[in-house]
């Protein structure tokens, strides 16, 4: 190699030594006739010193040296002088006295600084990622990511499981999303399809005697973007043999716990992970995903006495409706302009409006001495001390917070206020970026109604299996029945979603037939499934976990694009190659396609 030591090797027990080093220029100072360069490399920095009166030839080169050149440095590793140490730097207490430079290349003034992380739009950065992956900031989570999946592998390898892959060109099949197309020169007209995830080909997998598979899968799914999802991902894949869902979750568990442990330490782990039930999880949270880090619950209140008496209550009870409340600590000094922000919060998941009442007083006043005086709503006019008094309590709100009510149909309040608690979860400082809260949510709906197909469709995948003891449901209520399916979540993501899958081959049918397959249909898609169920197909189950969502929380970033060293847009452009771009007629020709009607930028 060009050096013999990394930058961020070297320290008190180095000098003395001679050393080669090669690398980045970080930063040059000029310092009364001496040079100090801070040479970078992936380990970390050194500084070096260039001194004319010991070699000229060399200072005189080192003049020239600007940011972002790559060096040679041939010197010897001596202590700083006395109060020039550096604790912000492994090396800090080190120099290198340069007696050789080569200059390896030159480089362009950056388009935005690499040696601090100041604020640069994300377009640039994107466009010049191989400048960006330089900086701490990415190199530290591109080396999380690293570390992440190198303990994955080795927990899983010590757990017996094997990795196996499986193939990125594949059959197109309903999965929930829309898949990419490739197609196929061999076959003209015909497509394979990009995996939006490998589950039937780990469902043959078990059929094939695998019993413990996982993979770190590279997934593609043809859908709108936003801040945790990209159009191409990557996922922990895994599938075990002859489990049911506690097992699935004794493993993630230990799994999550062991990797925080090891990889991020300081990060604050609540654990046991709790578990809950979809319909659970809504009612308290209003959330298939809950963040955890906070309480902030969901509470009925539809019975309690006086509220029936008001009429924008009352009608919402006839209808079978509900009343639900949340409680935003101090929020009674929330402005006008905040309470009009919170109630369009509401009113995006679909309620009509959010009652607020404010509960003012100072900290000595307790719930029980609050006077009419103290209340401020839109409806006090329509409120009492006593109904007032007896919400707070219900809520356990105290002086000084704000009641947040919302009313109507379950779904829209639970989603609504859901919302609201997440918007406030933000805005009050309430989510604790050093901690992390797992958490199981189980028995999601098996169906949901599609309005543009006016057809069931599955809820999860259609090999989900269903609580077989529900199944007299299928014909009588099919919105009432429950999956097997399962999802892990985080801090308010989805870290991971998996199930229980259907292993006979009967139920299978049953089930793709009633989300509208015929026959004919089911062995055109299916058909390489549904012969392998018929061969002593084992019970079997499964989990996939997303690697960038997981590491994107570990490492505190807001959108996953920090994590994945060459991400897309939310418009799915790749700024660096300029991709997707037009291709040359000739390859059209080649895979039989023809494309018309479209304009070049």
């Amino acid at each position: 190699m060009l050096k013999t030591h990394n930058c961020g090797e070297l320290d008190s027990a180095s000098v003395g030594e001679e050393v080669t080093l090669a690398g980045w220029v970080n930063r040059r100072r000029d310092h009364g006739g001496l040079i100090f360069l801070d040479l970078r490399d992936r380990s970390g920095i050194v500084q070096v010193t260039f001194d004319p009166d010991k070699n000229e030839a060399i200072y005189s080169v080192a003049e020239e040296l600007r940011s972002e050149w790559v060096v040679k440095i041939e010197g010897s590793v001596s202590s700083r002088p006395d109060g020039t140490n550096n604790p912000n730097i492994s090396s800090g207490e080190i120099e290198i006295h340069a007696h050789k430079l080569e200059v390896l290349n030159k480089s362009l003034n950056p388009p935005f600084y690499i040696n601090e992380e100041s604020d640069v739009d994300e377009s640039l950065r994107l466009e010049y990622r191989y400048l960006d992956l330089r900086r701490d900031r990415m190199y530290s989570n591109i080396l999380l990511r690293h570390n992440v999946v190198k303990f994955i592998r080795d927990f899983l390898d010590d757990q017996n499981f094997l990795e196996i892959e499986t193939p990125i060109l594949m059959k197109s099949t309903p999965e929930g999303a829309r898949d990419y197309l490739v197609p196929s020169r061999v076959y003209p007209g015909h497509f394979f399809a990009l995996p939006q995830s490998p589950q039937q080909l780990k469902q043959l997998l078990m059929i094939g005697g695998i019993e413990k598979y996982f993979q770190i899968a590279r997934c593609f799914r043809d859908e709108d973007l936003r801040a945790d999802r990209q159009p191409e991902f990557t996922q922990l894949d895994l599938e075990i043999s002859f489990v049911e869902e506690a097992d699935i979750f004794e493993l993630v568990e230990e799994l999550f716990t062991n990797l925080v442990s090891e990889i991020t330490p300081e990060l604050e782990l609540a654990g046991p992970f709790p578990i809950m039930t979809y319909e659970e999880s809504m009612d308290r949270f209003g959330s298939d995903k809950p963040d955890l880090r906070f309480s902030m619950e969901l509470t009925d209140i539809t019975n309690i006495n006086g509220l029936s008496q008001m009429d924008v209550f009352q009608s919402v009870i006839d209808e079978n409706g509900i009343i639900k409340a949340i409680v935003a600590p101090g929020g009674s000094k929330f402005s006008r302009r905040e309470i009009t922000e919170l109630t369009e919060v509401v009113r995006s998941r679909g309620a009509k409006g959010l009652l607020t009442v404010a509960i003012e007083g100072d900290a000595q006043t307790s719930l029980s001495d609050v006077k009419m005086d103290d209340i401020k709503s839109p409806l006090s006019k329509y409120l009492t001390v006593g109904l007032v008094k007896d919400i707070a309590a219900k809520v356990e709100a105290s002086v000084g917070d704000m009641l947040l009510i919302v009313a109507g149909e379950r779904s829209i309040v639970d989603e609504s206020l859901g919302e609201l608690r997440n918007f406030l979860g933000d805005k009050l400082e309430m989510k604790d970026p050093n901690k992390l809260n797992f958490a199981f949510i189980t028995e999601f709906p098996l169906f949901q109604w599609s309005k543009e197909r006016e057809q069931w469709e599955s809820t999860h995948h259609p090999f989900t299996s269903p609580k077989l003891e529900e199944m007299h449901l299928l014909d009588e209520s099919p919105g009432d029945m429950r999956s097997r399916a399962y999802d892990c979540v985080l801090n308010g993501y989805e870290i991971a979603s998996g199930s229980i899958r259907i292993h006979e081959r009967e139920l299978q049918e049953n089930l793709l037939r009633f989300i509208g397959y015929s026959q004919e249909e089911m062995e055109g898609r299916f058909g390489h499934l549904l012969n392998a169920l018929s061969y002593g197909a084992p019970p079997h189950g499964g989990i996939a976990a997303g690697i960038d969502r997981l590491v994107a929380v570990l490492a505190g970033e807001p959108n996953i694009r920090e994590v994945i060293p060459f991400p897309k847009t939310q418009t799915s452009q790749d700024l660096l190659t300029k991709a997707p771009s037009l291709v040359d007629v000739q390859q059209l020709q080649d895979i039989g396609l023809s494309i018309n009607d479209i304009v070049e930028e």
